[in-house]
């Protein structure tokens, strides 16, 4: 059993968000869990029953990979190149160039109009292809 098209968009956007997420195998159920190495200081008492029915079923679940910091600089990279508005362009280069890339990146997304829903959509649809990719080089796990 592999995750439909709507359970993909699920992955993808829990994973964006910090998520772990993780799939049943057998059951096709998605159980989505807050990254605790993040370094967020959270209450763990919150998902302490999802983690431990994840725990005690290790060998059901099959855990999807989010992005490495060098790869989400990457996607802003990528979507950069083909922004259309020669200034926006040249903003965000400049801003992935400059000491805290991500954040300055994200104030420029933030004050650029129409271009902040597109880079939503660019970033979802690679997280998709990530996940796309991930089922397709574990095909025998998920009985393929």
């Amino acid at each position: 059993m592999k995750p439909t098209e709507k359970q993909i968009q699920e992955i993808a956007e829990n994973l964006d968000c910090g998520m772990r997420c993780f799939y049943n195998l057998k059951t096709g159920e998605i159980k989505t869990i807050l990254n605790f190495d993040s370094g967020i200081g959270v209450d763990e008492e919150i998902w302490e029953e999802e983690s431990k029915e994840i725990d005690k079923n290790w060998d059901d679940y099959f855990e999807f990979e989010g992005f490495e910091s060098y790869e989400s600089f990457k996607i802003m990279e990528d979507f950069a190149e083909i922004v259309e508005d020669t200034k926006l362009q040249n903003k965000l280069k400049n801003a992935l160039n400059r000491p805290k890339p991500f954040r300055n990146f994200k104030w420029q997304i933030d004050n650029s109009g129409d271009y902040r829903q597109q880079w939503f959509d660019f970033k979802k649809m690679r997280y998709i292809q990530w996940i796309k990719e991930q089922i397709d080089l574990n095909k025998k796990v998920f009985n393929e």
